[in-house]
């Protein structure tokens, strides 16, 4: 089967322009114009689409989500739930990576690989990290080399916690042996090997990942720091790591509260850390999607506790372009290209022949969306969903 997209403004997300585009089974197949004129595929295996009045560009590659869940710092009642299917198509996003977070005890390594498979046989691409906030790092093999050479879904490691109460307090040491773990077993398969690091909101900020790059010769790019924009100061901290070359990333779900308490929303932090000079490449968003966003008092003590939504990172590209002036190549790269570059996803994040037909269409006025494709299904139509997951809107005992 066919799909040809006409006349529609593309963002591959490098602007390109009124084109047709052409999706053949889960790719993308040809760019072009007046592509309806130059075929000769008979109509009833082609679905024509006119694209006139909205933008197309990739589907967001969400690098950090809590696919299986996460454990609720508030006991075992406020474990959070796992993320359904329409939690990611209903807000563009086609690609995700699963994290283990806090509680690696009751959420476990083989549920999320297992989450991670489900989700792909529903109709996204999901992929994982090994490991979870502590170090030693919790593996399904022998260790992180292993896990990310034998194991097809696993990319990384993350997210080693750092510059929290929460974390394990990791040395410099043990954190250069688990990034040394990490970068050959990405290198003998060909991932990307990363290290997440979960970055709270501690003064000691990124210095750690300073003295492991000073004192070995691992590179700025084998870590891939998070919630950067917690607070101004962790955000200036920020951006003079990516202004040494490092990678930095937004995470999109927050609340009140961590506003009034100086955190930044992530489209905020997108435009001022564009404006002070970081190159685009190096700046991500991602959602942190089914996290437990825990609210501690002064004393360290739990107060409150919301759940990660993995469609704020969709509300954060739009606020990124209609509130705070990003461009739209610029505001899509920052949740497409940019993340798939820095994961080695080489055939997610962008609209090009030969890549996956992961793409969303949106109102080019609102960006609000009207279609979602996933490999070259389509999952979402006007704001409603085709494909559900196996036991959305099911009730108990059906």
């Amino acid at each position: 089967m066919f799909t040809l997209i006409t006349n529609v403004e593309l963002y591959s997300p490098t602007e390109m322009g009124e084109v047709d585009v052409l999706i053949a089974d889960r790719r993308i197949a040809a760019i072009a114009n007046n592509l309806a004129e130059k075929m000769s595929v008979p109509e009833d295996l082609m679905t024509i689409i006119d694209g006139r009045g909205k933008l197309m560009f990739p589907g967001l590659v969400d690098s950090l989500v809590h696919i299986s869940g996460g454990g609720g710092e508030g006991g075992f009642h406020t474990r959070t739930p796992q993320m359904n299917l329409t939690d990611a198509t209903t807000g563009g996003v086609t690609t995700v990576v699963g994290a283990l977070g806090t509680d690696a005890t009751t959420r476990t390594l083989p549920d999320l690989l297992a989450k991670a498979h489900a989700l792909e046989s529903e109709g996204i691409s999901s992929y994982c990290y090994t490991g979870s906030y502590q170090l030693p790092a919790r593996t399904l093999l022998n260790n992180v080399t292993d896990d990310v050479i034998l194991i097809d879904k696993i990319i990384g490691i993350g997210e080693v916690a750092i510059a929290d109460h929460r974390s394990s307090q990791p040395s410099v040491d043990e954190i250069k042996r688990v990034a040394s773990e990490a970068r050959v077993g990405g290198m003998l398969a060909g991932k990307a090997g990363i290290v997440s690091i979960h970055v709270g909101d501690s003064e000691s900020r990124l210095d750690v990942l300073h003295q492991v790059v000073e004192q070995s010769d691992l590179p700025v790019t084998q870590f891939y720091p998070t919630h950067i924009n917690r607070s101004a100061g962790l955000l200036d901290a920020g951006i003079k790591w990516a202004m040494q070359g490092g990678y930095i990333d937004f995470t999109s779900s927050t609340n009140q509260k961590f506003i009034d308490e100086g955190e930044i929303p992530a489209a905020k932090a997108l435009a001022d850390s564009l404006d002070a000079g970081v190159p685009v490449a190096q700046v991500t968003m991602s959602s942190d999607g089914n996290a437990s966003l825990p609210v501690f008092d002064a004393d360290g003590e739990l107060v409150g506790l919301e759940v990660g939504r993995v469609q704020s990172l969709y509300e954060a590209f739009q606020s990124a372009v209609l509130d705070y002036g990003v461009s739209i190549a610029d505001a899509i790269s920052s949740v497409t290209l940019n993340p798939a570059r820095v994961l080695k996803l080489k055939h997610k994040g962008r609209i090009a022949v030969g890549c996956d037909a992961d793409f969303v269409l949106a109102e080019k006025s609102t960006l609000a969306i009207k279609q979602v494709y996933a490999k070259g299904r389509c999952m979402l139509r006007n704001g409603e969903p085709l494909v559900k997951g196996t036991f959305e809107g099911q009730a108990p005992g059906h």
